[in-house]
Formats: C-alpha cells, structure tokens, sequence
C-alpha cells in the first residue's frame, strides 16, 4: 500500500524528461544562431525537418539515460524493511520473556534455599606437651633462678647512683626573650639618654640585648631594645614601672614581642 502510494505522488523519471528538455532547447538555440553542433548536418530552413531533428534527439537522449530509481525497486526495499522489522520486534519479545523468566526462577531459588548458620570454630585441643609444661610451670620459681646477693648488691649500687647524679643535677630555669618599645615625648628627646636609662635597670635573672631606633612619626624615633628575664624573678609589670618611672623622657611602653626559650 505505502509503494502504491509513493508510486502515485512521485514523478520518478522527472529527471530523464528535464534532461531531454534542457537538450531540446540548446539544439533549437544553436541552430537559430548558425552554430553547428557537432556530428550533425548544416542548418536547414525547414521547420519540419528542424523538428524531427529535436525529436530524435530526444528519443536518443532518453534512450541513454539511466533511470534513478523504478517503482518495483522501492516496493522491494519498502518490503525489505517491513520484514526486517517485523523479524527485529519477534526477537525483542522473546528476550523479555527469556529474561522474566530467568528473575522469576533466581527468586525461586532464594526463596527455597535460606542461607546456612555459620558455625562456630572448634575449639582448640590441648597438645601433651601443652599440658605436661603446665603441670611443671612453679609459681613461686627455683631456688636456682633467684638473684644471688651480689647480684642484688650491684643493682642497688646503680640505682642509688642514678639518685645521687638525678638529684646533683642544676633544674631548668624557665626563661623568656622580650622586645620593649619605647616611646619618647617628641622629637627633641634625646633617644640615647632613654637607651642609658633603660639600661640602668638592673634585677636578678635580667640581661639586656640588642637594640635599635625605628621611625614613629613627625621625624619621632622610638627605641625597640631586646632582654631576656628569668620568669620566675622578672616580669613585664616590673619592666614597664621602672622605664615609665622616667617621666621626663618615656612616653609610654609597650611590649611588641614575648617568647618562651
């Protein structure tokens, strides 16, 4: 039904007739121009005979064109596909019946066999010599294997030499590095009367370190000096009430830096 359908509402030898056509008309213009086509006599006046011309060569043109397709080649393959269709659809079906019924008996199967209790390990089974060697383990040991005294002696000897040099031994002293920063009043200050100040503090577990002038502000240097103070015996409260107890030159004091060594 699709070929006949197909057949009705397509021209297939549409090409074959515009070729013919398209060759008809160069033929008619050629000759009315006096051109000669090639293998054809000299233009003559008759119209008749003009004709018959063109219509010979449209038989001849048609003769040797090779159609594109025939109607019995599109109802073959028309028919081809349908088959293979149709065969395509069978075995699609019977893969999902073959499938359905190898879930159903894999369910089946789950269902009948339930899964079997582990068991549990045997229990391990005491060799002779196992047995023998526990029958003659001595809780409280031989005499034989007991220390003799000089043996005693000796490890007493070390041990209290090990208190003695434990005890001799000077403990650690926690200390800590800080980095002060001094501010003067203004620029007329003089920073190395405030470096000497600051170096007269004097205390037990304190020693003073580096120090260096760094640019504050309005051509304002502050002194940032290094100590490092035993925290046992020197704290920074000590250190900020005895550098800001030189009003005439401190400004304040602030603590910048403060490490454990």
């Amino acid at each position: 039904m699709a070929a006949l359908e197909l057949k009705n509402s397509v021209w297939l030898d549409r090409p074959k007739y515009e070729a013919a056509e398209t060759h008809y008309h160069e033929v008619i213009a050629k000759r009315h121009s006096g051109l000669r086509i090639e293998g054809s006599p000299a233009p003559v006046t008759n119209i008749s005979s003009e004709l018959e011309k063109a219509c010979d060569a449209i038989k001849q043109t048609l003769k040797t064109q090779t159609p594109a397709s025939s109607t019995a080649d599109v109802e073959g393959r028309v028919s081809k596909l349908e088959k293979e269709n149709a065969e395509l659809k069978a075995a699609v079906k019977a893969l999902e019946t073959r499938i359905a019924a190898l879930e159903g008996k894999k369910q089946e199967q789950a269902v009948k066999t339930p899964e079997a209790p582990k068991q549990a390990p045997p229990p391990k089974q005491e060799t002779a010599k196992q047995a023998a060697d526990d029958d003659n383990f001595d809780l409280f040991g031989s005499e034989d294997e007991e220390e003799t005294a000089a043996a005693q002696e000796l490890r007493q000897k070390r041990l209290d030499d090990y208190a003695k040099k434990k005890a001799t031994k000077p403990a650690l002293v926690p200390k800590s590095t800080i980095i002060l920063e001094v501010k003067p009043w203004d620029d007329e200050t003089n920073m190395d009367e405030i470096e000497e100040k600051v170096r007269s503090i004097h205390a037990d577990g304190l020693v003073w370190g580096w120090s260096k002038r760094v640019p504050h502000c309005y051509g304002i240097f502050k002194l940032q000096i290094n100590c490092v103070v035993e925290d046992d015996k020197v704290g920074t409260d000590f250190l900020e009430e005895n550098i800001t107890a030189f009003e005439s030159h401190v400004q304040s004091v602030d603590i910048i830096a403060f490490n454990k060594i």
